[in-house]
């Protein structure tokens, strides 16, 4: 997959950043927070916004999610999404199209291993080979202070 990465352009007021983030540093920070925003959009045009445990792995957002939860139930009408981290000040977010992904079985055992580096605890890899859901990242927004290094990551492109 394609990567381009740009200075965000900002209102005048805002600041001008001149430097940008690279992307290892914006992954790492992906896939080390406990707790992802979901932002999804009801059939109606309302926003839904959750906290979700999840794994951020080869550059995508992996979570779960009974599919009778309105979050599950929204990205079954309207896949396009976005997930955020809890810092504000060096903000995080990740815009993007979710689908439900059917892992391998190593897959599975991976993102379950993964799960109880991060949480704790395992559920197992058959709860993954059920199905769990998978954002893919079209743009990533990030910085650690807007003014100096606010980031605009787009991705495009097939994987090579």
């Amino acid at each position: 997959m394609t990567m381009s990465v740009e200075s965000m352009r900002l209102p005048k007021a805002y600041g001008t950043p001149e430097i940008t983030l690279s992307w290892e540093e914006v992954d790492e920070r992906l896939a080390a927070a406990l707790h992802y925003w979901l932002v999804t959009t009801r059939p109606d045009g309302r926003p839904h916004v959750v906290p979700v445990d999840g794994m951020w792995v080869d550059g995508a957002c992996y979570f779960g999610g009974d599919p009778t939860t309105v979050h599950a139930r929204n990205l079954r009408d309207d896949p396009r999404a976005a997930i955020h981290l809890d810092d504000a000040e060096a903000a995080t977010i990740a815009e993007g199209v979710a689908e439900i992904h059917t892992p391998t079985l190593p897959f599975a055992q991976e993102l379950d291993a993964a799960a109880k580096r991060k949480y704790g605890y395992s559920v197992g890899p058959k709860v993954y080979l059920g199905g769990v859901w998978r954002l893919r990242p079209t743009t990533v927004l990030a910085w650690n202070r807007l003014d100096r290094d606010a980031t605009r990551f787009r991705f495009g492109g097939s994987a090579t």
